[in-house]
């Protein structure tokens, strides 16, 4: 049996070598170490089978460490490489029989509005959902989650809890968190469903700048309302660049969006030019937030200086700008307008973190939007949003820092052949799934959209050539247009910053352009020995000219006399001089005018202080004897002797023949096109001694009524006490009183002016 348990041969001499070399071999005296012989002869026979655990266990190893870690960018990187044999399976819809989804199970089935504003909410009614429900011709949508209050109702809004939007028949449904925003993809459907045409996504904690989107929107793309006008573009120039940061060209540089790839925050620099567009295709308009802007939480940590809430503002005068096709920028769920060509945009994905969703999603429906041939166009602030103080979890931005950058370049890059709008959309979410930017659950997500919004009665726009596909014209010095860019008090890791820097040589070219063919007339009370130059130098950088009138006539300074009671009879004359001129601006010296904040007022506009009370006042004059009533009785004379039309435009405002209106009158403005008729105006006043405060106010009546006049100048500064430093506001238009009377007045003036205008420093 065993070759161990027989016996011993004799050794014989006929025996052959192999016989010996067998017996031997297996010879008792040959197993002293057996255990050792097996396991070496064991390792070395399955040696493979050792590495192949070996690497295994590391690998699980170091699968388990990344996630523990939270080094997302490693993970997702592993994970791509592990995952790229799995296969996500491409939906296959009918799109020609799919079925209508009407509302059946709410209150609302039968109400329809075009214009919808849609909220999520997760506690009761704040003030800022109470502020939108207050805004005219919109309809305010709230969806709630799982955190909503259950007793949630607010008069004027709509609401829809879990429970009612389960009812609604929605594939989405299938797909949503309960606990998330991004459940307002059920309430846009739902908006759709009922007659919407243009969507508001908003926020609960932010408020609509005067209450009105209208102002600060294109809500009307075609008819009559809309405003048929020429965008200001970034340029394409440059085909390396495909992400801009906005909040530069409205003046914060330091500041940065959320969904901006943070290997772009350190591009500061402003536009070296733009270019314009045609408006009308602006389907996607964002809006830019004042106090909270949409910033993530690397600029929310760094910038942070205690528990002090953040109160960053923008430049509200900067030109919205387009984006042009092949050029990105971050896009947000909170202060956005859509139109209904690019309602299929407002899919928030589902299988990112909720930090992520809506900057995802602005990508993917900018790539998208250039397939029909619209744009993004993004508006000077629309909003203020409150800083709650609340922690800003950067693990809510994990699928953002990781990917943003790469999902750009893919975006742009990224080409479909597909002759239908859904087709395509439905490519490239699966395509991004493979990529890894998102799940296959926002493939089925996708899927499931689509086929809601036809189902709900949406349209599918007409598809257009991409233009970054055709070779594009050459920028011409003509096709150049220029912004210099202000830049406003910021935020640098804690610390506020309080000078203006780098772009005063900007602005001084931007308020000449601006003011350049404007004639500036100051009537100068005090001796203009010490300030008739000081009044050139500090106004004559931004004006076409500066002309000096006082009651002393001054050769040497260039001064010429006048009455400052009847200083409108002297206009005429200085008009006859500058005959190309675009307008002119009266100032008086006890008036500070801070230029730089009339770039938003309308030169083809009157402008005085019909809005400032203690400026203009309007009373019934009873007692004829007197100074007014004998004003009244000049103003009712002339008022008789005018041209038709004039008569009629006083009149409208002037009910009765005793009303006299008195306007101080330190500061107007009046365009070119209405310098013949004021000019006209006194000629018929001739010989008359109206009083200024009464003459010019009558000529502007005449000349339009007051609802036409620019209210640029509402905002003053104006009080009857004398000037002090606490007075003075840079952020106003004007200032009111002033008093510069010697050389060391003008330098404290030119001190705190400094604050709108820094190059003032250096004329002391």
């Amino acid at each position: 049996m065993l070759v161990q348990d027989r016996p011993s041969p004799e050794k014989s001499p006929n025996a052959s070598k192999p016989q010996v070399r067998t017996l031997s071999t297996m010879h008792p005296n040959r197993f002293k170490q057996p255990k050792n012989l097996d396991f070496w002869t064991w390792a070395s026979e399955n040696l493979y089978k050792i590495v192949a655990i070996l690497l295994l266990t590391v690998t699980v190893a170091c699968l388990f460490f990344l996630r523990n870690v939270g080094d997302t960018a490693a993970f997702l990187c592993f994970q791509s490489r592990t995952q790229q044999l799995e296969s996500i399976e491409y939906p296959k819809i009918n799109w020609n029989s799919i079925a209508p989804i009407r509302d059946k199970s709410t209150p609302f089935a039968n109400f329809r509005s075009e214009r919808w504003i849609v909220v999520s909410a997760s506690s009761y009614p704040t003030d800022s959902v109470r502020g939108l429900v207050k805004i005219k011709g919109w309809q305010v949508l709230v969806i709630g989650n799982s955190r909503t209050p259950a007793d949630w109702v607010l008069k004027g809004a709509i609401y829809l809890s879990l429970e009612m939007q389960s009812k609604l028949g929605f594939r989405v449904l299938e797909h949503l968190p309960y606990d998330s925003y991004v459940r307002k993809s059920v309430g846009y459907l739902f908006a759709i469903q009922h007659g919407a045409l243009k969507i508001f996504d908003a926020d609960d904690r932010e408020d609509v700048i005067g209450g009105d989107l209208g102002k600060h929107f294109d809500v009307e793309l075609v008819g009559e309302q809309a405003r048929q006008e020429i965008i200001l573009q970034y340029s394409h120039a440059n085909p390396n660049r495909t992400v801009v940061n906005p909040y530069i060209h409205f003046g914060q540089r330091s500041v940065w969006p959320r969904g901006l790839p943070l290997e772009n925050v350190g591009e500061v620099s402003h536009e070296e030019y733009y270019t314009e567009v045609y408006g009308g295709k602006q389907f996607i308009q964002q809006g830019i937030s004042n106090g909270l802007p949409d910033v993530d939480s690397v600029f929310y940590f760094t910038r942070k200086s205690g528990l002090e809430a953040f109160d960053i503002r923008f430049d509200e005068h900067a030109p919205k700008v387009a984006l042009p096709q092949g050029v990105m920028v971050p896009v947000n769920s909170f202060n956005t307008l859509y139109h209904s060509s690019a309602f299929w945009a407002l899919m928030l994905p589902v299988s990112v973190s909720s930090m992520a969703s809506d900057v995802l999603r602005g990508y993917w429906g900018q790539r998208i939007l250039w397939e029909i041939g619209g744009y993004v166009v993004v508006y000077p602030p629309t909003v203020h949003r409150y800083d709650g103080t609340e922690s800003y979890p950067f693990s809510e931005e994990k699928d953002l820092h990781a990917n943003v950058g790469r999902l750009i370049k893919f975006l742009v890059s990224w080409r479909s052949s597909k002759s239908m709008l859904f087709e395509k959309i439905l490519e490239l979410s699966y395509v991004m799934a493979e990529e890894r930017f998102w799940s296959e659950n926002d493939v089925k997500f996708t899927a499931a959209w689509l086929q809601d919004l036809l189902a709900v009665g949406y349209k599918q726009p007409r598809l257009m050539s991409l233009e970054i596909d055709r070779p594009r014209a050459t920028i011409g010095h003509g096709d150049q247009k220029h912004f210099v860019p202000q830049k406003l008090p910021s935020m640098h890791l804690g610390v506020e910053e309080t000078g203006t820097v780098n772009y005063e040589i900007g602005n001084l070219i931007r308020w000449r352009k601006n003011f350049g063919n404007v004639v500036l007339v100051i009537f100068c009370s005090r001796p203009v020995e010490h300030t008739a130059l000081e009044w050139r130098l500090l106004y004559g950088r931004i004006f076409k000219t500066v002309i000096i009138l006082s009651e002393q006539k001054n050769d040497d300074l260039v001064v010429d006399q006048g009455q400052l009671d009847y200083v409108y009879k002297q206009l005429p004359k200085i008009f006859n001089r500058y005959t190309s001129a675009e307008g002119f601006l009266f100032l008086q010296d006890n008036t500070v005018l801070n230029y730089w904040n009339l770039l938003q007022a309308d030169k083809t506009k009157l402008w005085i202080t019909d809005k400032v009370s203690k400026s203009w006042t309007s009373f019934s004059v009873k007692n004829s004897s007197d100074w007014a009533g004998k004003q009244a009785a000049m103003v009712k004379k002339v008022v008789s002797s005018m041209p038709v039309h004039f008569q009629v435009s006083v009149k409208e405002t002037l009910k009765d023949e005793l009303d006299l209106v008195i306007c101080s009158c330190e500061v107007f403005y009046l365009p070119r096109r209405f310098i013949d008729d004021f000019t006209e105006l006194v000629a018929l006043i001739g010989d008359l001694e109206m009083h200024y405060k009464v003459a010019i106010p009558m000529s502007f009546l005449a000349l339009d009524l007051p609802k036409n006049y620019d209210p640029v100048l509402s905002t003053m500064v104006y009080e009857e006490k004398n000037s002090s430093s606490t007075l003075y506001s840079a952020q106003v238009p004007a200032v009111h009183p002033w008093s510069v009377s010697t050389e060391q007045e003008f330098i404290k003036l030119i001190r705190v002016m400094a604050a709108g205008d820094p190059l003032l420093l250096e004329l002391v």
